[in-house]
């Protein structure tokens, strides 16, 4: 893919087209992975951490037509939220999902979910979303890389409980993808697993972010001084 072509890839426009073209009885690609190659990493920071009984409240950031939101759902976790920001695949899916119990679909952008409310979420999912706002210089990331996954990446953290976590699965390499996480006005604890690859490819990596609480800085602790909170 050229650079320019990549570009469309944080557009919803491109994906409406793709899903379109495929319609709607067939997957347009299990991006990163499937479940099954997943399910060692899932039974480590999900699975054995909050289980289906916890009945954790799950986002899947960018769902597309994925088929882990249902292959949780036969696990036994059956609060899911999926939000996507293609109004094509949110209506397959949303059709395809109707006899599934606790698959809710959303249609929503990533970067501005204001149909979910602030810290309400216990694990926030991503396979590939992160990644589709990603092109030119890993090293130089252009303006608009930066500002895309900047705000996406500070909404995931003002959807998420403290102490939730959010899991992303990506093929980059993890010197260049750490930046991006660690952006300004977030405050992770940052775990990394190599999870291999498949048939001979690059490995892929596992994110697991912790969010952790407001960092202290000197607004915050005259505002605690103030108000007697301290």
């Amino acid at each position: 893919m050229s650079d320019a072509e990549t570009k469309r890839l944080a557009h919803p426009e491109y994906w409406d087209d793709r899903y379109a073209e495929v319609g709607s009885g067939k997957v347009v690609h299990e991006w990163f992975r499937s479940f099954n190659d997943l399910e060692l990493f899932f039974d480590r920071y999900l699975f054995q951490v909050r289980g289906p009984q916890t009945t954790p409240k799950i986002l899947h950031l960018g769902s597309g037509d994925s088929t882990i939101p249902q292959d949780l759902a036969r696990k036994g976790y059956k609060n899911q939220i999926c939000v996507d920001f293609s109004s094509v695949v949110v209506e397959t899916m949303s059709k395809r999902d109707a006899d599934t119990q606790g698959i809710d679909w959303k249609q929503a952008d990533v970067r501005q979910m204001d149909i979910i409310p602030s810290e309400c979420i216990d694990i926030a999912f991503d396979k590939g979303t992160l990644d589709a706002m990603i092109h030119g210089s890993p090293w130089d990331p252009p303006d608009d890389v930066l500002d895309n996954t900047g705000r996406y990446i500070r909404e995931v953290s003002r959807v998420l409980k403290f102490d939730a976590v959010f899991i992303y699965v990506t093929y980059r390499q993890p010197h260049f993808i750490k930046p991006l996480l660690d952006c300004r006005g977030v405050n992770w604890d940052i775990q990394v697993d190599t999870l291999g690859g498949t048939d001979g490819s690059f490995d892929y990596h596992g994110f697991v972010l912790k969010k952790l609480s407001p960092p202290i800085t000197a607004s915050n602790e005259m505002d605690s001084w103030k108000t007697g909170t301290s």
